[in-house]
């Protein structure tokens, strides 16, 4: 990757410590450029690659949401804004819509999710709050005109229209269902917004709906073991620490190069599975597994899928892999901080 390329910089969130690290991720190796600290137990962020901010959901009393800006050249994030949240609910998930102007929010522990505006100094306060238990993660659709939220504690897949004025309206009959006692983590949708995909953390299943793009509607899903196909691990159950009985603990998902494949992660374990995508969207089963760094509950890859980066939340390392078809090569191995739990690429807005 050419240093002068925004797809060069990787930031990575570590919850421990309350920072967010900055690399350069070019020749095959990482170089931290800068830490931002201060960050109490920030566990996710979302880039805004076109006005060069980042999103960081910090806990505390209150919690929030830290607007800083992102220096292409030395890597520095200097603070722009606050939202406080109310009370102690740190957001699980956030990420970005309508050219960055909007931000959902997850809130595992609030069990409620959110929409809110967003200007040049932050974000503002949310307009439309729904509750749903232990929600996990909340995604656009591509065209901004939908919601959809991973409830792991209801099993469901909640889905709304983002009206023009912010506000959240169920779609249709209201969630769809997920298995029972799946726990609903992480989703991706399709390019062309045919198909939600969800990662489930206690059956390491991914879950494939197709999506009507004008309604928004999902059905389905189609079912794949990504995590332990023969049935030799124990399901994890929410409350249960899954370390006790090597029980399944799933994490983050990606797509791969070209949306032809799909990785997961599992934190037991400590590894990552890729999966194929069909043409039809539908998902083959899995194609390899590769052990990482201990438990992997973040990793992204880069833009031509080409590179992936790993934070193993057990260590204070982050690991780089050239990424060939569905295999990894380790490239290179570089100091994080304390509880590496989050990692972006940051895109270039011109690609």
């Amino acid at each position: 990757m050419s240093e002068d390329t925004t797809a060069g910089l990787v930031l990575v969130a570590n919850a421990v410590e309350g920072s967010i690290s900055v690399f350069r991720c070019a020749d095959g190796a990482l170089t931290r450029l800068s830490v931002a600290e201060g960050l109490t137990r920030c566990a996710t962020f979302v880039v805004d690659a076109r006005r060069d901010l980042v999103h960081a959901a910090v806990r505390g009393e209150p919690a929030g949401v830290v607007t800083l800006h992102l220096n292409r050249r030395t890597g520095t994030l200097t603070p722009r804004g606050r939202l406080d949240l109310p009370g102690d609910s740190p957001l699980a998930y956030v990420s970005l819509t309508r050219e960055g102007t909007v931000l959902l929010g997850a809130s595992y522990h609030g069990d409620h999710a959110f929409v809110a505006p967003v200007g040049e100094d932050g974000v503002g306060a949310p307009v439309s709050v729904v509750d749903h238990a232990r929600s996990h993660a909340i995604l656009p659709s591509p065209d901004g005109r939908h919601a959809y939220i991973a409830s792991l504690g209801d099993d469901v897949i909640a889905q709304y229209a983002i009206g023009e004025d912010l506000r959240l309206t169920p779609l249709g009959p209201g969630p769809v269902a997920a298995p029972g006692g799946s726990g609903p983590r992480h989703l991706v949708l399709d390019a062309d917004g045919t198909a939600v995909h969800v990662l489930t953390e206690f059956s390491g299943e991914l879950l494939s709906y197709r999506r009507d793009p004008r309604s928004g509607l999902l059905t389905g899903p189609d079912t794949v073991a990504v995590v332990d196909p023969e049935g030799s691990m124990p399901r994890g159950a929410l409350g249960e620490d899954p370390r006790e009985n090597d029980a399944i603990w799933s994490a983050d998902l990606h797509w791969g190069a070209g949306r032809r494949t799909l990785w997961a992660s599992d934190r037991t374990r400590s590894t990552l599975t890729c999966v194929g995508v069909r043409e039809d969207g539908t998902l083959t089963p899995p194609l390899t597994s590769a052990p990482t760094l201990p438990q992997p509950r973040g990793f992204d890859l880069s833009a031509d899928g080409s590179r992936m980066v790993v934070a193993g939340e057990a260590s204070t390392e982050v690991a780089l892999y050239a990424v060939e078809g569905g295999e990894l090569r380790l490239l290179d191995r570089a100091e994080t901080g304390e509880g590496p739990n989050w990692v972006r690429f940051v895109e270039d807005p011109e690609a």
